[in-house]
């Protein structure tokens, strides 16, 4: 199986891209949070630090681009081939309001002519590699049909479908009925993305879909970083030394990066709110975590969460 690591926006940085790598089991790809075209300037500051090569060595990166304008989305295509990006994913599955009001990620999904013309224009100027990040609609998962017919008629690297309506979010069940339809149809190669939290979900999954060859992973591996390990079966070794040293550098790095202590401290709690689920029965040390007004205060709280580990791994 091949593993992809999601792009989620505020927790797969850069820093956490290379400490996840350095500590749990390496993904075959790692996708950049969307990167959204600016028609008259290039990169901000905060994008260059995703993007350039000396942060990302070692790491098989794909940049993600948020746009419903070709000539946009490919001005900013031909400055990632200038990076030496030879593949770019497109995001049409992002269900955020503020993103969807805007007719882009997945409510670009229900605009299908210019989807198809937009698609048309960027495979007619390029010779990268584009693939697709997609839900199955905007409101009903019959929408998807004609959205694979429209998928179809383009060499696209990867179709990664995330088996959701944008209207769904993330509280309805994944639709595998949906899933099954698109491996019988696509003409493209399929990975599949949403709800694998534990090796059992995957155990299920593969089940389903024995041709299965391709997982992108995203809540499941935020709030579990050694979830392709238990996927392939491995039991994980010494993981939560290697969490508490993962959590650790991750914090150092986002301090490196200055800015004070308030952005510091909004991505890490950020981070817990997905990893607090390895530890049952911190309700009470996870609020102090979630009330920590400064660093000092953050890491006292962080040092008893893992107490509390230990104190349960020694009865």
């Amino acid at each position: 199986m091949q593993y992809y690591l999601a792009p989620m926006e505020g927790i797969t940085t850069y820093i956490y891209r290379n400490v996840y790598h350095k500590y749990f089991w390496p993904m075959d790809k790692y996708f950049t949070p969307f990167l959204v075209p600016h028609s008259k300037k290039g990169f901000s500051a905060r994008e260059l630090r995703e993007i350039i090569p000396e942060h990302n060595e070692g790491l098989t990166l794909v940049p993600q681009i948020m746009s419903n304008q070709a000539k946009d989305c490919l001005n900013t295509m031909e400055k990632l081939k200038a990076l030496g990006y030879e593949e770019v994913n497109l995001n049409f599955g992002c269900p955020s309001k503020t993103v969807v009001g805007k007719h882009r990620g997945a409510g670009f999904l229900a605009q299908t002519e210019e989807l198809d013309r937009f698609l048309e224009e960027i495979f007619s100027h390029t010779d990268q590699k584009v693939s697709v990040k997609t839900r199955l609609g905007k409101y009903d998962p019959e929408e998807f049909e004609e959205i694979l017919e429209i998928y179809n008629r383009y060499p696209i690297e990867e179709v990664i479908l995330h088996p959701r309506t944008q209207q769904d979010f993330y509280q309805k069940p994944v639709r595998l009925e949906a899933y099954a339809y698109a491996q019988e149809h696509s003409r493209n190669p399929l990975c599949y993305n949403g709800d694998v939290f534990t090796k059992e979900d995957g155990k299920r999954l593969v089940e389903r879909f024995p041709k299965l060859t391709t997982l992108m992973l995203g809540r499941g591996l935020i709030g579990d970083p050694a979830l392709a390990e238990k996927l392939e079966g491995i039991e994980p070794k010494d993981q939560w030394r290697r969490l508490r040293a993962f959590h650790d550098e991750i914090c150092a790095g986002y301090q490196e990066i200055g800015g004070g202590e308030k952005p510091v401290l909004f991505k890490m709690k950020e981070l817990w709110s997905y990893l607090f689920r390895l530890f049952p029965g911190s309700e009470k040390q996870s609020k102090k975590v979630r009330k920590a007004q400064n660093l000092t205060d953050y890491q006292g709280a962080v040092e008893e969460v893992f107490a509390l580990l230990s104190r349960q791994a020694a009865i």
